[in-house]
């Protein structure tokens, strides 16, 4: 809702500028200091203890929040009034002496401090005037000596080597010992993570979420504004720039006319932080999108958060989305942790003068059009209506794993689809057995097949302007092993294998239709379900139809079976979503096992408005033919309906 000092003239979609940007910095810097140490070395903020203990949730506290603090002063150009700079130096003096009862861990006593010093490293380049050139020289060594154990050492071969080329580059910009060959070795690795169009896997995995923007875009950027002046800075900048502006294109299809940014992926409870790699186009200086469109989408995020409880009453973030909703972390997530949303403060380090606080807000995409985009990288088909301002996406590309692999589907990654209006269920027993966005074989006992390890066979537009996306995987059922640490992605197992399904989607609008075909199996198959989007509100089957139905105030989800799939019904999840205390799915499926070879149809629905007649589809020949509820009409050759099909950006 508009607040009393919101600028409608500078910033008609939010009202925000950057005022209420940096009073809500300071808010939040402010709230934090009642839970900090004598020195400040450590901030332990209230809840219980993360899974890396107590050491480290103080460590977090202080680096995270040392992001937003140097953020806030660098693009003051030094002026400090309350006096951060002075503040957070006590704290980096009592926690690198290893003889104070503050002290940090270091980061070659636990893995996550190699995570927080890189924090601490940029803050300390960005603010160097007012914070580094003024420590005397003992606490500078011991600073020194602190970040030291990051030369050499062994880092995961995903964002986090990042850390270590961000810490070596600030040691050596004052002297330091670092090793060059860690470096270059680490912006090689790297450099195999790019993937089309401006995205970044992190890692050898099909892992695409928040990361992207926030991390993997975020630091290659940054690095080079760190080692300016480098040969092999300068040249790679060109290409990570690059790189950022066509991935911004896409990044700002996937913000909800509300500011809901895409509800997908780990560590959610960093909220905001989806804002940063806007603000990180405006300080790279990208042609692309326009500064009003950047500050649009970064102002819309951090507005949504807010207007929905986050920070809480005391100025705190709980680890949540909205409110506190423990769930949505992970094992290994802290009190501390979900300060990495003072990445999305970014935009502060930019001066007041700068295009983008001055430019006129610009409309998000979903606002000015209804639109259709195929995003290759990821295996993405994302549709955003303007009616409703949602975005959503169907899935065919992205599951934290890779092909052929058999583990369990992460509600995170796995799902068929996500979007700015919907949550996955993150928590009870329909997390790791699957109902919401599903295609499921459900065995002699019930339980739901998984798909991670599928095979992307198409992503792209039929001429009609329609999307459609493809993929394959073997159903298979997995009993986990043992009691391994939740890290948001599949886990693996023992494991039964099931029939091949083959799901063939086609998006317009609000709409998909799904095409389903279950192959050959050994003992044969069991039935077939079809789960459609989750939401709060009152549902209805309606048997006769074979649809079932969810009802909101804003939002309204649907599964119409076709031919075969005539059950229909609802699932209840309680305290599964962070986004209600209890949402519904409603599905479809076969009365009883599903017919080999046979093409399966079912149409699913999210929207504002009620959905009305569902998606016609009727075979013509070997083609199948979809009549949409406008009028318009899409006919799917036969080589989408085989194994055979290739991915391409375009499908002619």
């Amino acid at each position: 809702m508009p607040g009393e000092f919101d600028d409608l003239r500078l910033s008609p979609f939010t009202g925000w500028t950057r005022a209420h940007w940096a009073a809500l910095a300071d808010r939040l810097l402010l709230a934090v200091r009642p839970h900090a140490s004598a020195s400040h070395a450590r901030i332990t903020l209230p809840g219980a203890p993360g899974g890396y203990g107590t050491d480290v949730d103080g460590l977090e506290g202080f680096a995270r929040t040392f992001l937003a603090a140097g953020f806030r002063v660098a693009g003051e150009h030094g002026r400090d009034p309350l006096n951060l700079m002075e503040w957070y130096a006590e704290g980096l003096a009592a926690g690198t002496d290893p003889a104070s009862p503050e002290r940090w861990v270091r980061l070659d006593e636990h893995d996550q401090a190699k995570v927080e010093a890189a924090s601490i490293a940029l803050v300390l380049h960005l603010t160097r005037p007012w914070l580094w050139d003024r420590l005397g020289p003992r606490v500078r060594e011991r600073v020194v000596e602190y970040l030291a154990p990051a030369i050499g050492a062994t880092y995961p071969p995903i964002n986090w080597i990042w850390f270590q080329i961000v810490v070596e580059q600030f040691l050596a910009s004052v002297g330091g010992p670092f090793e060059r060959a860690d470096i270059e070795a680490g912006l090689a690795l790297t450099d195999g993570f790019a993937r089309e169009n401006g995205w970044y896997a992190d890692g050898a995995d099909r892992a695409y979420d928040h990361y992207v923007g926030w991390a993997l875009h975020f630091y290659p950027l940054i690095w080079t504004e760190m080692a300016a002046g480098d040969p092999d800075a300068d040249a790679r900048r060109p290409g990570y720039l690059r790189r950022l502006e066509r991935y911004l294109h896409d990044a700002v299809h996937l913000v909800g006319a509300d500011g809901s940014p895409l509800i997908q992926g780990r560590s959610l409870t960093y909220r905001f932080a989806a804002a940063a790699q806007f603000w990180l186009g405006a300080r790279s200086g990208v042609a692309t999108p326009a500064p009003g469109l950047l500050r649009r989408a970064a102002s819309g995020i951090a507005r949504h958060f807010a207007d929905h409880g986050a920070p809480d009453e005391d100025g705190l973030l709980t680890l949540g989305w909205h409110r506190a909703w423990r769930p949505i972390a992970q094992s290994y997530s802290g009190p501390g942790s979900p300060y990495w949303a003072a990445k999305g403060f970014l935009g502060l380090s930019l001066p007041a003068d700068h295009p983008v606080w001055t430019a006129t807000e610009e409309p998000l995409p979903v606002e000015s059009r209804d639109f259709h985009l195929a995003v290759a990288a990821p295996g993405w088909l994302v549709s955003g209506t303007r009616g409703d301002g949602m975005v959503r996406v169907i899935n065919h590309g992205t599951d934290h794993s890779r092909p052929g692999s058999r583990l369990t589907d992460s509600p995170l990654y796995a799902r068929l689809g996500y979007s700015t209006a919907t949550s996955p269920i993150l928590a009870g027993e329909h997390a790791t057995r699957p109902v919401d966005q599903s295609v499921v074989i459900l065995a002699a006992d019930g339980e739901p097949s998984h798909r991670t390890g599928f095979e992307t066979l198409v992503i792209g537009r039929l001429p009609s302007g329609a999307l459609v996306g493809a993929s394959r995987w073997q159903a298979h059922w997995v009993t986990p092993d043992g009691h391994a640490p939740d890290h948001g992605y599949g886990r693996g197992g023992r494991v039964r294998l099931g029939p091949w399904l083959h799901t063939v989607s086609i998006v317009r609008g609000a709409w998909e239709v799904r095409l389903i075909q279950v192959g050959d199996a050994g003992d044969g198959p069991g039935s077939l379900r079809v789960g459609g989007w989750p939401l709060p509100g009152t549902g209805e089957v309606r048997e006769a139809t074979a649809t079932a139905t969810v009802s909101h105030d804003t939002g309204h989800s649907l599964v119409a079976g076709g031919a075969g799939l005539e059950l229909c019904g609802l699932v209840s999840a309680e305290d599964a979503s962070p986004l209600a205390s209890r949402v519904l799915v409603p599905w479809c499926a076969t009365t009883g096992p599903a017919r080999a070879g046979t093409w399966y149809h079912a149409a699913v629905y999210l929207g504002g408005r009620e959905p009305g007649e569902p998606p016609a589809v009727h075979r013509n020949g070997p083609a199948t033919v979809v009549g949409w509820p406008d009028g318009s009409t899409d006919e799917l050759e036969p080589r989408f309906m085989t194994r055979t099909t290739g991915r391409s950006g375009e499908v002619r």
